[in-house]
């Protein structure tokens, strides 16, 4: 049965919210989150953003869901950063991680005897920072944030070994 769905997202004061055709962009003190949403309408009344379908099926009442909680997620976001922690874990060999901050890449050297260099991609707009055996990654964008964090524990995923035996790596230990 198809009905129509109206969703209301007060937006708090200082957050100006620019809406093109099928993009969204927030903006506060110069830090700006751009997201691009299709399936229904937007349009700003006053402090509210309301996002609307008129005779939604399954699906784009899904999608407006999807679209209000990027939307609180933007908003979180531009209030306070998103910070993911990470663990290294070096069991076998003591593991060597620098930040290259011109290149965007965390250089992970002799990961388990390994004399090649794994790099695991940094996204813009985020921050990381090494300390010791605590990676953190911080940022305004919560997917981009997440990502970086996915790819550092991605990067240094040991394959045709038995996970039991050899724990090295680096593993999410505080999300958001």
């Amino acid at each position: 049965m198809r009905k129509e769905i109206i969703e209301k997202i007060e937006i708090p004061a200082g957050i100006e919210v620019e809406i093109a055709v099928d993009e969204l962009k927030f903006k506060k003190d110069g830090k700006t989150i751009e997201r691009k949403f299709s399936g229904c309408s937007i349009r700003k009344e006053e402090n509210f953003l309301v996002l609307e379908c008129k005779k939604a099926t399954k699906n784009e009442k899904k999608l407006l869901k999807t679209a209000k909680a990027h939307i609180i997620n933007a908003i979180k976001g531009l209030e306070n950063k998103h910070v993911y922690k990470l663990q290294i874990c070096a069991v076998h060999f003591p593991m060597n991680i620098t930040y290259d901050k011109t290149k965007h890449e965390l250089v992970i050297k002799n990961y388990l005897g390994e004399v090649k260099p794994r790099i695991a991609k940094i996204l813009p707009d985020t921050e990381v920072k090494v300390d010791k055996d605590i990676i953190t990654v911080e940022g305004h964008d919560k997917e981009k944030t997440g990502q970086t964090a996915a790819n550092i524990e991605k990067s240094v995923k040991a394959s045709n070994r038995d996970r039991r035996v050899f724990q090295d790596g680096i593993y999410i230990i505080e999300k958001p």
